[in-house]
């Protein structure tokens, strides 16, 4: 199953619409191979749906936000003997200037909050959903001898403005509750959001 799913929306065929399910091993290659198409297809805005995203792999989320953004820090890892890791972009990202909106909700964790963090605090793209999971913790497991484990956080990520995921989350710039029903309303804001930017400009 791929993690990156990707389609020119039917009710905006200018927009096109990235979701991405976890951060896997393939990401990195299905999110540009993805942005690669889109671009073939004409789109002038684009949809990043992290919602639902439990994370996965670091280097792959690292590699997702590096695609749109043109230099910086994607995340900091803080160690618990105050060893500071600095994530930094990827040169090369592909869709570094196309207007961008990037969806969330409670189930965007870990390294989807890594990929939303560093694009929110880089003026890269707005938030819009619900505020997300907050996990942001690197946990070590160790199995004791009575079948329990114990969980020892060994580091925590900061967003590049050294905002803790860890037990707090992000707060999306536009708040839109998702709703009953079948209709995705949140979906729908960010189209509307998207074309009142192009109107705008």
């Amino acid at each position: 199953v791929p993690s990156v799913t990707w389609h020119v929306l039917d009710q905006a065929p200018d927009i096109g619409y990235i979701h991405v399910r976890g951060f896997t091993e393939r990401t990195s290659d299905e999110i540009l191979n993805a942005l690669q198409k889109l671009r073939q297809a004409e789109t002038s805005s684009l949809i990043l749906d992290l919602r639902d995203n439990p994370g996965g792999l670091i280097d792959p989320a690292v590699a997702t936000a590096s695609q749109f953004l043109g230099d910086g820090i994607v995340l900091y890892e803080l160690s618990r003997d105050d060893q500071e890791r600095i994530f930094r972009v990827q040169s090369g990202g592909v869709s570094t200037s196309i207007p961008l909106i990037v969806l969330v909700n409670g189930g965007t964790a870990s390294a989807a909050e890594i990929v939303a963090g560093a694009l929110q605090d880089h003026g890269r793209a707005p938030l819009m959903g619900e505020s997300t999971f907050g996990k942001g913790a690197v946990q070590l497991i160790y199995d004791l001898s009575d079948g329990s484990s114990l969980h020892v956080t060994s580091a925590v990520w900061l967003t590049p403005n050294r905002h803790q995921i860890q037990g707090q989350g992000l707060t999306p710039d536009i708040y839109v509750p998702c709703g009953d029903g079948p209709q995705d309303k949140q979906l729908d804001r960010a189209v509307d959001y998207l074309q009142s930017q192009r109107r705008n400009d």
